[in-house]
């Protein structure tokens, strides 16, 4: 069976190349000039990926990918923004929103698909099972669940990802390109900045205090390590 992608952008010129491509390649796409329709048509049959323009009608590719993160059947879907815009800021901005990757215009068609099928490996690779429990965290890898002081969050796969490599190898510091290789693999388009996003995002979900992190620390010059609190 094709794996479905949703291609929301109002350019039709961009929709028609993106999807030409896509199609090229097996996949099966659907475009959408807006955002007006797009959570409903996934929650009927959710989509492999999703590419987001961020400037478009009926909200904008940024609402509509909060919107998807905080749905909880469609939560862990892998996003991709396509944007004109190219400054690093914008770049963090979009992985701060959820985005697991994040294409420039213009882009070349192996570009495009390259970085969705890099995504796509990512999200498929299967992770050994077992339930690992720190402190007040428990990482079900087999059904990909976060449970945090005895609630059930919402995660990103790529968060999921990183948050269980890290708890699999607790006290041991990674670098920004081990982790790199470790949890994305095809590195050819994500920096060592993203990863520092990443943790960020995490610590705003099991932290209680995000800024004095317990779990996730900082190795100032080194990179990050997952370390369990001792009980008080």
């Amino acid at each position: 069976m094709k794996q479905t992608i949703f291609v929301v952008e109002d350019d039709a010129d961009i929709a028609n190349l993106v999807k030409h491509h896509l199609e090229t390649a097996g996949f099966a796409v659907r475009v959408f000039p807006s955002t007006n329709s797009v959570v409903a048509s996934a929650e009927a049959a959710p989509p492999a990926v999703f590419l987001l323009d961020i400037m478009i009608p009926g909200g904008g590719g940024i609402e509509l990918c909060k919107r998807i993160r905080q749905h909880s059947a469609l939560a862990m879907s892998p996003i991709i923004f396509l944007t004109a815009k190219v400054s690093e800021s914008d770049r963090v901005t979009g992985l701060e929103l959820g985005a697991d990757d994040y294409i420039t215009k213009p882009f070349s068609p192996r570009e495009l698909l390259a970085r969705v099928k890099a995504v796509l490996r990512r999200f498929e690779r299967p992770m050994p099972p077992a339930v690992i429990k720190a402190g007040e965290i428990e990482i079900d890898s087999a059904g990909m669940r976060l449970t945090v002081r005895g609630a059930l969050l919402s995660t990103t796969a790529t968060e999921f990802r990183l948050l269980e490599y890290l708890a699999r190898h607790i006290g041991r510091v990674f670098t920004r390109d081990e982790l790199l290789d470790a949890v994305w693999r095809d590195t050819a388009f994500v920096t060592p900045r993203s990863v520092d996003v990443y943790v960020s995002r995490l610590r705003e979900k099991i932290e209680t205090n995000p800024e004095d992190p317990i779990y996730l620390r900082t190795v100032r010059g080194a990179g990050y390590r997952f370390e369990v609190p001792s009980a008080k």
